[in-house]
C-alpha cells in the first residue's frame, strides 16, 4: 500500500510540469505558459472586454483611468501597465477608486480622481 502511494506521487510529481503547457489543438496553447508570450501582448481593447465581462465598473473605472492618464500625462497606458496598476498590492488607489466611484454612479468621485493620477517621470508635461 505505501509503495503503491508513494509510485501515485511520484508520477503525479513527474508528470505536473508537462501537464501545464499542454493544450487542446483546437483552442491552442494555454495563455501564460512559457511557450505563449500571455497577456502581456493582448491588446487593451481585448483586456477591456475582459474587465467588462467582470464587471462592467472595472471597465468604466478602468476606461475613465486610461483617459485621465492620457490627459494628465501626455501618453496613452500600456496594457501591461493598466493590468500593473489593476493587480500591483491592492491596485493603484486612484484606478480601483474610479472602479468604485464607477459601480456606484459617482460622477463627483470620478472627477476628483482623475486629477489625481499620478504621471512617470518620462511622461510628465
Amino acid at each position: 500500500m505505501t509503495k503503491a502511494l508513494l509510485l501515485l506521487a511520484l508520477l503525479g510529481l513527474l508528470t505536473q510540469p508537462a501537464a501545464r503547457g499542454q493544450s487542446t489543438p483546437a483552442r491552442g496553447p494555454i495563455h501564460g505558459t512559457p511557450t505563449t508570450p500571455g497577456i502581456n501582448d493582448m491588446p487593451l481593447a481585448d483586456y477591456l472586454g475582459l474587465l467588462r465581462q467582470i464587471a462592467p465598473a472595472a471597465e468604466a473605472g478602468a476606461t475613465d483611468y486610461l483617459a485621465a492618464f492620457e490627459r494628465h500625462c501626455g501618453r496613452a497606458l500600456t496594457t501591461t501597465e493598466l493590468r500593473q496598476a489593476m493587480s500591483a498590492g491592492e491596485g493603484d488607489p486612484v484606478l480601483m477608486g474610479l472602479i468604485r466611484a464607477s459601480h456606484l454612479r459617482d460622477t463627483a468621485a470620478r472627477e476628483q480622481l482623475a486629477g489625481q493620477i499620478r504621471c512617470p517621470a518620462r511622461g510628465v508635461r
